[in-house]
């Protein structure tokens, strides 16, 4: 099952556990226990943990300091955007979206009452090597599957908010998490174009336990496919009417007890919401087979943050912070919407995922002003912790 890891600074309000389980058959009763009335006064600041780009594991000081010296690490230029939890341990992403960045893929430990984490490099240093090809250059994305596959998405651009530089091709790899070792490595160039570029990754599994990945390309309006074991590939082009300007392409991916899965996407832009089912995916078969689901409630921008690991999806809406859930198998409209998190001023949500102790995890941080500069010495605000509600005075 997919997994994330995220920071939380806690705030000053009382807030609840929110009680979402992740597993698919407890789904129904959980969602009732977000949006009930029941509010615990306990905070949970053992359950929060703060992400930075200042504490990050070292094999040594001198390192440290060589690193420092040399501009290839500049504490405030990191920032975690994505992640996935796996038991008491949270990978996560670290794109190098400007210089200054020592290692894109990292691993943090989620232990209770440790609130500031140290980031290491994962599976280690070597893999990390900035202009080395066969290591990682920016991971954008990750991804766990249900085997503790861990499926990375390294786009090969460094720099992107400053001078970008395409130090390699982009491609996928996979890494086992029992051993850390490199599995697989996709080279994606016959798939992309010069206009792509690659957001989210999502992996499904077929009927008969076969492997599926999905790339989101927003510039170039597609889905991209590729079949594990087949070893095939495919583009799904989107019709233009999805993308009324290429800017992110949200991507989630649901599935049903009985194994059929369903991705949804949207452009931020689009004022309306699309999903294909997995069987037309894994063949390939675009044309005809995209549904529009709906409009956007209220006619705003929706930011898609991820999936329960059954039929149900998050989301928020552009510049605000408050998550809402919608049960997939009904209706998209407002009165299915159940809000389930209150947000706070400082930092929005950029993703929400199944995890750690069995609840749903939201990974937080203040990326709005990552991207303009606007962070200080001390860098992003980054926190990980549980969807909780907010008790009413």
């Amino acid at each position: 099952m997919s997994q994330l890891h995220l920071l939380l600074l806690v705030a000053s309000v009382s807030v609840v556990l929110a009680g979402y389980s992740s597993s698919t058959d407890e789904s129904t009763d959980a969602s009732n226990s977000i949006g009930g009335s029941k509010c615990d006064k306990n905070p949970l600041s053992e359950l929060t943990f703060q992400l930075s780009g200042s504490s990050l594991h070292w094999p040594c000081e001198s390192t440290k300091n060589i690193y420092v010296q040399s501009g290839r690490y500049v504490p405030r230029n990191v920032i975690v955007t994505r992640a996935q939890l796996q038991r008491d341990s949270a990978f996560v992403a670290l794109p190098r979206y400007k210089q200054g960045v020592p290692f894109t893929l990292g691993k943090v430990n989620l232990k209770k009452g440790e609130c500031l984490t140290k980031i290491a490099p994962y599976p280690c240093w070597a893999i990390q090597e900035e202009g080395n090809c066969q290591a990682l250059q920016s991971v954008v994305d990750i991804a766990v599957d249900q085997n503790g596959l861990l499926w990375a998405l390294d786009v090969g651009i460094v720099n992107t908010l400053e001078q970008p530089i395409r130090r390699c091709s982009p491609k996928i790899v996979a890494i086992n998490t029992a051993n850390n070792k490199v599995v697989k490595s996709i080279d994606l160039s016959d798939l992309v174009t010069s206009e792509s570029r690659l957001q989210f990754i999502v992996v499904d599994y077929s009927k008969d336990n076969k492997p599926f990945v999905y790339v989101a390309d927003a510039g170039a309006r597609s889905i991209l496919v590729y079949d594990i074991t087949g070893n095939k590939s495919y583009r799904i082009v989107l019709p233009k009417a999805t993308a009324p300007t290429s800017d992110v392409l949200y991507v989630a991916l649901t599935s049903k007890p009985d194994g059929t899965s369903t991705l949804f996407f949207s452009y931020l832009s689009s004022p309306r919401l699309y999903s294909i089912k997995g069987e037309y995916l894994r063949v390939g078969q675009g044309a005809g087979s995209i549904i529009d689901v709906g409009a956007k409630p209220y006619g705003k921008q929706a930011v898609l943050l991820g999936a329960d690991g059954g039929t149900s999806l998050f989301f928020r809406y552009k510049g605000e912070n408050d998550i809402y859930l919608w049960d997939s198998e009904t209706c998209f409209k407002a009165a299915n919407l159940q809000e389930v998190q209150r947000g706070g001023d400082c930092r929005l949500s950029t993703q929400v995922l199944p995890g750690h102790k069995r609840f749903m995890w939201a990974l937080e941080s203040n990326f709005h002003d990552f991207i303009s500069d606007r962070t200080g010495c001390n860098g992003a605000s980054i926190v990980l912790h549980p969807v909780v509600r907010e008790c009413d005075d």
